[in-house]
């Protein structure tokens, strides 16, 4: 019989690892995923393997192994006590996570709702701070990026930075904000500039320019409800 073949002599496309790296989590079986946590098998068993034969004594079943006593686990050659615990623990996790519900992400669909997210970051600033806030097709943030501090204009806010962080997160719209200090909503030259940049890089990449909102200690200014974008 032909010497088995160890997982570092797997071609890389198919070590659990280097899978999981370049294909994603979800396409690796219970078996991979475990194997990655365990590490190693035995001189006769790779960690896949030796995973294959834990989940088929379970019944395929992570439920079931959740179960297990690490006093079990370490009945199976090649699990002793510090890959039985990471077993455990790894199970133990799933089970909260299932248990937890899904974040609820800001609804930004309205200036009203995207100031009253921002103010909270901008009300005690004495200097101009510019963000991006980053949201999918149903209008709901997926992430808030600081873009300046200190100051906007053309040159203080990359527009390509912008659409990088847009891509990098999958957005599908995005909002521009940033704060007026001196407490005015008016929009200043720099701020028409830039709105104009920002709405041509967004059309080019086919993401929807949602709006630019100006922020002040009590009260904004939306281009898109003044009918400027």
């Amino acid at each position: 019989m032909a010497d088995r073949i160890s997982i570092a002599n797997w071609a890389e496309e198919d070590r659990p690892r280097e899978k999981l790296r370049d294909l994603g989590a979800s396409l690796l079986s219970k078996a991979e995923l475990l194997a990655i946590l365990i590490g190693s098998g035995t001189p006769k068993k790779s960690a896949v393997e030796l995973m294959q034969d834990v989940l088929h004594d379970c019944g395929d079943s992570l439920n079931t192994l959740g179960k297990k006593s690490v006093r079990d686990l370490m009945q199976y050659n090649g699990i002793g006590e510090a890959k039985a615990i990471t077993i455990l623990a790894a199970c133990e996790l799933a089970k909260r996570r299932s248990r937890e519900q899904a974040v609820q992400r800001e609804d930004m669909s309205s200036a009203r709702q995207i100031y009253d997210y921002m103010h909270s970051h901008m009300q005690d600033l004495d200097v101009e701070e510019a963000w991006v806030l980053l949201m999918n097709q149903n209008c709901k943030l997926i992430k808030a990026q600081r873009l300046s501090h200190g100051g906007i204009s053309e040159t203080a806010v990359d527009v390509r930075l912008i659409l990088k962080e847009a891509i990098l997160n999958n957005a599908t719209m995005l909002v521009l904000c940033h704060n007026h200090p001196s407490g005015g909503t008016h929009p200043s030259t720099d701020d028409n500039k830039l709105t104009t940049r920002v709405k041509a890089a967004c059309d080019t990449m086919r993401i929807y320019f949602l709006d630019h909102v100006i922020v002040t200690d009590g009260d904004y200014y939306s281009y898109r409800e003044n009918g400027k974008i």
